[in-house]
C-alpha cells in the first residue's frame, strides 16, 4: 500500500501542474495530496528577460569637418560584438578654377567591447575591430590632379581599398550622446591616375598603383543611443 501510494502521489503531482503563460510571470499550480484531500500551491516563475535592441546613428566630424556629409549605423549583436557600416559622399567642384573635392564610398567593420564601460552597457567603452573599405576620389586644387577609381566610372569600377584592424574608444557624454574616438591601421591598394587640368580638358600624366600600409582610418564621432534601455543613465545589463 505505501508503494501505491508512492505512485498515486505522483500520478496527482504531474497531472495537478497547471502553467498559465501571461506578458509578465508565469504561475506554477502544483497539488500534493494530504489524506483525503489535496494541498494546491502557486508557484510564480519570472520569464527569462527579454534582449533588448540596441543600435546608434554615428557621423565622423573629422569628415564633416573636411566637407564631406557622411553617415554611420551600429547594430549590438550580443556577447559584447557590434556590427558598424559607414557611408560617404562629398563631390564639389568649381570648374572656373579647376578645383575638385570629390569622395564617395563607404566601410564595414566588425567590432569586439571589452573594458568596464562596455561590461555596464553595449556599445560604450573600448573597442577593437577588422573592417574594410571601398571607396573613389578626385583631389585637384588649380594644380595637379589625383584620381582614385576608374575615371568616369562607379564605385565599382576598379575602386581604391583598404583593410586593417582597428582600436577605438566610446566615451558617453550625453543621455543618449556618446564621441567615439577611432584609428584603424592596415593596406590601401588599387589604381590611381595624376593628370593636370589645360584648356578645358584633363590631361593625364601617369597611372600608378597604390601601395600603402598604414592608418587608413580615423574617425571622430557623434553617436546617437538608440533602443530602449540603451541610454548612459543606466546600465545595459544585456551580454
Amino acid at each position: 500500500m505505501h508503494m501505491r501510494g508512492l505512485i498515486v502521489s505522483a500520478f496527482m503531482l504531474l497531472g495537478c501542474i497547471q502553467v498559465f503563460g501571461q506578458e509578465s510571470r508565469k504561475e506554477v499550480c502544483i497539488g500534493f495530496p494530504v489524506g483525503n484531500s489535496t494541498l494546491d500551491t502557486i508557484v510564480t516563475v519570472s520569464p527569462e528577460t527579454s534582449r533588448h535592441f540596441y543600435m546608434a546613428l554615428k557621423t565622423n566630424m573629422l569628415y564633416d569637418v573636411l566637407a564631406v556629409p557622411n553617415i554611420g549605423v551600429e547594430f549590438y549583436l550580443g556577447k559584447n560584438w557590434s556590427i558598424s557600416g559607414n557611408w560617404m559622399y562629398g563631390w564639389w567642384k568649381k570648374n572656373s578654377n579647376h578645383r575638385y573635392w570629390r569622395i564617395y564610398g563607404g566601410d564595414l567593420a566588425v567590432r569586439y567591447w571589452f573594458g568596464k564601460k562596455a561590461h555596464e552597457k553595449p556599445l560604450t567603452g573600448h573597442h577593437i575591430g577588422i573592417y574594410g573599405q571601398a571607396f573613389t576620389y578626385d583631389f585637384e586644387w588649380g594644380g595637379k590632379g589625383y584620381m582614385g577609381g576608374e575615371p568616369g566610372g562607379t564605385l565599382w569600377d576598379k575602386t581604391n581599398y583598404a583593410a586593417g584592424v582597428e582600436y577605438g574608444y566610446s566615451l558617453p557624454v550625453a543621455n543618449r550622446l556618446n564621441i567615439d574616438f577611432t584609428l584603424g591601421v592596415g593596406y590601401w591598394g588599387g589604381k590611381y591616375y595624376k593628370y593636370i587640368p589645360l584648356d578645358g580638358h584633363y590631361v593625364w600624366q601617369a597611372t600608378k598603383n597604390r601601395h600603402w600600409f598604414g592608418p587608413t582610418k580615423a574617425e571622430i564621432s557623434l553617436v546617437w543611443l538608440l533602443g530602449r534601455g540603451n541610454s548612459n543613465n543606466k546600465k545595459g545589463g544585456v551580454k
